[in-house]
């Protein structure tokens, strides 16, 4: 069971999937993303999404199926999974601390300034500011690492054609609110299934350094570090992290 990111949906992990054939992988948009509803009296907080999570995996009967997030993915699986579910767990990217606190500070507070200002405006105003393409490409171009142009163009286009695919205004600032408030290490220590932390040297989102912390949170954890990407590792580097995940999940078995 795969998890996507804030503002994405299940395209964005596709790749990934695609570098695991061997097993049989499930890609839900979460609420409020893509072509999934949101709530109907609104976000609350992240453990709306964790129920979420919890009902899908038990009314798709994969209880037992490994669960990978990406991102704010990561956040939603750690809530979900926390107790005595045994099933592996793998995060990629994950939010292991709070916004505006790593290495994009000046970033992230942008960001927040952009959401605020958003949720401020007229409905049909504040939608249009929110998925403006000169924001949606600045985003983009920040978090991108590859030098290969053709990788990049691809990657731009990606975010182009799917980032925006949001229910509304309203739920996506909920959400927004949500994902920049909680991290992964709120619920780590809750978490008893053997766990694989996939991070990269250059993300801008979490520093390398709050994952090697949060990895000792974890009651069984380990962690893989993909050097010269950054948070894109689901569209730079999908063959090395479905190895990643290829190789963890054969050595619990």
């Amino acid at each position: 069971m795969f998890v996507h990111g804030f503002r994405g949906d299940h395209h964005g992990l596709e790749l990934i999937a695609d570098a695991l054939p061997e097993y049989r992988v499930l890609i839900p948009d979460i609420p409020g993303f893509g072509l999934s509803a949101t709530w109907a009296d609104g976000v609350h907080s992240i453990d709306d999404f964790g129920r979420w999570l919890r009902a899908f995996l038990r009314e798709t009967k994969t209880e037992n199926a490994a669960v990978v997030g990406h991102s704010f993915g990561t956040i939603v699986v750690a809530n979900a999974v926390r107790g005595i579910r045994s099933a592996p767990v793998v995060l990629i990217n994950p939010i292991s601390q709070k916004a505006l606190t790593g290495p994009k500070k000046v970033e992230s507070a942008i960001a927040n300034t952009w959401y605020s200002i958003g949720r401020s405006l007229p409905a049909a105003l504040g939608n249009r500011w929110l998925s403006a393409p000169f924001f949606v490409r600045a985003m983009s171009v920040m978090l991108v690492k590859t030098p290969d142009k053709a990788i990049q163009r691809w990657v731009h286009e990606q975010h182009k054609r799917y980032f925006s695919l949001y229910a509304d205004r309203d739920s996506l600032v909920q959400a927004y609110g949500v994902s920049t408030s909680s991290t992964v290490a709120d619920f780590a220590g809750e978490i008893s299934a053997p766990t694989l932390l996939i991070a990269a040297d250059r993300d801008d989102i979490t520093p390398l350094a709050a994952q090697r912390a949060v990895v000792a949170k974890f009651a069984d954890a380990r962690l893989v570090v993909l050097t010269g990407v950054g948070h894109l590792v689901h569209y730079e580097r999908p063959v090395e992290t479905g190895t990643a995940i290829r190789e963890f999940l054969a050595s619990i078995k």
